[in-house]
């Protein structure tokens, strides 16, 4: 029976559980190699140099080795949060997890990823390895490309939830989440998690990492019904983001009122005034673009935002408080993700008064391949024998 259940991948194990006193899914999450693979996913980039990681790090084996018998022996408690505010691209209250938490909440994340992955509609981009925030633009572009080319023209039904990880229902969320996982172990360590929230009675936080996981399991219920009841057939969801293309305004109409009556009497959720429907010749603001079906360019408020922080990263160069490398590595994510859209005039507008920074390069501005492993030019992979 033992061999049985370890040859399965995580995401099957689950099925075996119910008539059993086995735990493989929480075997897992607490194995030594998966918890020290968790703390090294907390020591990326900067974060490593912080205060609390030196000094975590100092003792790291033992800390380690406490925190999995700790987990082994389900005597592990969440400790308390790390409480700021952000205020890009909005204000936000944001609960931080110290490092210990973290490592376990990432530990918890690699199983989570295993059991859902199969679960998860096509047109759900959140949380996923292979997808994400540009993947979910290229789907949206293709429906609307899809039904304009079918019908004519459509209407985009774009569904925004009011406060969604401030309004997650808790008791809904453990109960979507008993439906699927049966190990008990696991289940009483998701719920510690759930229930250490600070937002109050509703609510998940927004630092923690299992958060992202959660709010997009929460959300998979809306996905399935759209599209196994309400037979929805262009539907893009990235986190509360849901955007429904349609060849009729009755249709999406209709979409909407009962896609409110659903959120509102299933998952205890409401929508806000972003909700609206519009026609597809109008494009949309979503996933940080405007969407064409010919094109896509930047929102203004990532425009917007961009003209500030290079004005005072180029302060702080003139006053000596950053080199000219630190801000042409600043600037250049940004750039990367402006060239998945078509700005390249814009973007040399924007950085004409600072001649460091280079604004050409190999890939061209919109032309970036759908292929996500070589992520190669359009115009070179039309053309093999490019010099690129």
């Amino acid at each position: 029976m033992n061999n049985v259940i370890t040859a399965k991948p995580l995401h099957e194990r689950d099925a075996i559980m119910t008539n059993t006193t086995k735990s493989p899914l929480f075997d897992a999450v607490v194995d030594y190699d998966n918890i020290a693979k968790g703390y090294r996913e907390t020591q990326r980039g900067a974060r490593k140099f912080q205060k609390e990681a030196v000094i975590f790090d100092m003792c790291r084996e033992r800390n380690l080795v406490h925190l999995w018998r700790d987990l082994k022996d389900e005597e592990y408690e969440v400790g308390k949060y790390i409480r700021f505010k952000v205020f890009e691209p909005k204000e936000r209250n944001i609960s931080a997890p110290h490092i210990r938490d973290k490592t376990v909440q990432f530990a918890v994340h690699s199983v989570l990823k295993e059991v859902y992955k199969p679960v998860f509609i096509k047109g759900s981009f959140a949380c996923q390895e292979d997808k994400g925030n540009h993947r979910a633009v290229e789907h949206l572009q293709h429906n609307m490309r899809l039904c304009k080319w079918k019908h004519g023209g459509g209407w985009i039904l774009k569904i925004d939830v009011k406060k969604f990880f401030y309004s997650i229902d808790r008791d809904i969320l453990k109960r979507i989440l008993q439906k699927k996982i049966k190990d008990e172990k696991l289940l009483r360590l998701l719920n510690k998690i759930i229930d250490s929230s600070p937002e109050g009675e509703k609510g998940i936080p927004l630092g923690n990492v299992t958060s992202q996981d959660m709010a997009n399991i929460y959300l998979d219920k809306l996905d399935q019904y759209c599209v196994r009841f309400l037979k929805v057939k262009y539907y893009t969801r990235y986190m509360d983001d849901v955007c429904i293309v349609t060849p009729t305004k009755e249709q999406a109409q209709e979409y909407l009122k009962k896609i409110k009556t659903f959120l509102e009497e299933r998952l205890g959720l409401e929508t806000n005034q972003k909700t609206k429907i519009f026609p597809l010749e109008q494009g949309v603001n979503a996933y940080g673009f405007k969407i064409w079906t010919t094109h896509r360019l930047l929102r203004d408020k990532s425009k917007q935002a961009m003209k500030r922080r290079i004005k005072r990263m180029d302060e702080k160069q003139k006053a000596g408080e950053m080199t000219k490398k630190e801000v042409v590595q600043a600037v250049s994510s940004w750039l990367g993700y402006a060239r998945w859209s078509c700005s390249f005039n814009l973007c040399k507008k924007i950085f004409a008064p600072y001649p460091y920074i280079k604004v050409e390069g190999e890939i061209y501005f919109g032309r970036i391949s759908r292929n996500n492993q070589s992520r190669r030019p359009v115009q070179e992979r039309s053309n093999p024998t490019s010099p690129h």
